[in-house]
């Protein structure tokens, strides 16, 4: 993986580039979609590429590993060819689900037992194990072993986990640098840093996962219930220390204004559920606001959903007809609403590209902050 800066905003630490895969270039800053069990909820690869034009797409370790299993991944030949998806993907370690699956979990130093989601049944992952999952789902970027600590975290508990996550990294590094990969193409491996809202840990573990020298570097243990002020302050110091060079990637934010936040102190990628997982609740995102598509307003509005919006679907449907469809729990109205959110998070970024390359990004991104956040 390659990464090559681009251009700065004069006012922030905003700035552009484009990473290169053998799966395909990437533009930053980016947002990836969230596919955890091979798909994007509600949405086909075609529109994907075509309609939402994401360019890069996450899948999930466990959730992988557990469904469809390894056996039948390997004999795909990878997740790419397994769900038909030629671009760039991402995969996360598991690491997550030690945090969300903190009652089905036991943490030890050789690594994490869990209990299945499914079934029951109990799997153990290490650091090394964890890259051997990874390599046989075949994504561009792997991430990391890590544990994503709780907010709030005691101190003590928060700098005990982050020098176990530093010493699974060593076990990443040295496990990853052993083998290969089974497709015949790249992978890059990427470190997390850790140590929750406290400054000091945050300084230290950011200070570490550079001193591995990786393709890029990742920023973890955020986004987990902590103020939004809290997740910028700590984002601000880690994009400090991280080299300049290489991509910084915000793991599991956020909202279009968070997003819009961390671009300005430097992040370049980010993923979420939240455009997927509010879509299926009927909450939409635009550039002048949130709709609740719900509410009772839009019942006889037969405007477009967003008819300046990006999506060429929420741009031929009305408002009242998306409503009807999420009211009557049709299928359809889940399609319509992720296609519409993720298109919008994917333009988002094409604008903040485009500003921070005329060098007005500061002034837009106020502007567009304030405007995302409206209830409409």
């Amino acid at each position: 993986m390659k990464f090559k800066l681009e251009h700065k905003d004069p006012n922030s630490n905003a700035r552009t580039g484009t990473i290169t895969t053998d799966h395909g270039e990437i533009q930053t800053p980016i947002f990836m979609p969230v596919g955890t069990a091979g798909t994007v909820k509600a949405v086909h690869q075609v529109e994907l590429k075509k309609e939402i034009e994401a360019e890069i797409i996450l899948g999930n370790t466990y959730h992988l590993y557990l469904r469809p299993g390894l056996d039948v991944l390997k004999g795909a030949g990878g997740l790419h060819k397994f769900i038909n998806w030629s671009h760039p993907i991402l995969t996360d370690s598991g690491g997550y689900q030690v945090y969300s699956l903190s009652h089905r979990r036991k943490i030890k130093e050789e690594g994490v037992t869990f209990q299945s989601h499914i079934d029951g049944s109990r799997h153990f992952f290490s650091p090394e194990v964890a890259i051997d999952i990874q390599r046989v789902i075949g994504a561009d970027i792997i991430m990391a072993f890590d544990e994503c600590t709780p907010y709030p975290c005691d101190y003590h508990y928060a700098k005990k986990s982050m020098q176990m996550t530093h010493r699974w990294l060593k076990r990443c590094c040295d496990h990853f640098d052993k083998g290969e990969g089974h497709y015949g193409y790249k992978q890059s491996f990427v470190p997390i840093v850790q140590g929750s809202t406290y400054d000091d840990l945050r300084k230290q573990s950011a200070e570490t996962i550079a001193s591995y020298e990786r393709d890029a570097n990742a920023i973890g243990g955020l986004s987990v219930g902590e103020p939004a002020e809290e997740m910028y302050r700590a984002t601000d110091l880690v994009c400090e220390i991280l080299p300049k060079d290489k991509p910084r990637y915000l793991m599991g934010v956020g909202t279009p204004a968070n997003l819009l936040e961390c671009i300005a102190l430097g992040v370049d990628m980010f993923d979420c559920v939240m455009p997927t997982r509010n879509a299926r609740h009927g909450f939409l995102f635009t550039q002048n606001g949130v709709i609740n598509i719900k509410n009772k307003k839009w019942k006889d509005d037969h405007s477009p959903i967003d008819p300046d919006g990006h999506c060429t679907t929420t741009r031929t449907h009305s408002k009242a007809y998306l409503r009807h469809l999420v009211q009557s729990k049709e299928i359809l109205g889940g399609q319509i609403a992720t296609l519409h959110n993720l298109s919008f998070y994917l333009w988002l970024m094409q604008e903040a590209r485009k500003h921070i390359v005329a060098g007005d990004f500061s002034t837009w991104k106020t502007s567009m902050v304030e405007q995302v956040q409206r209830r409409l």
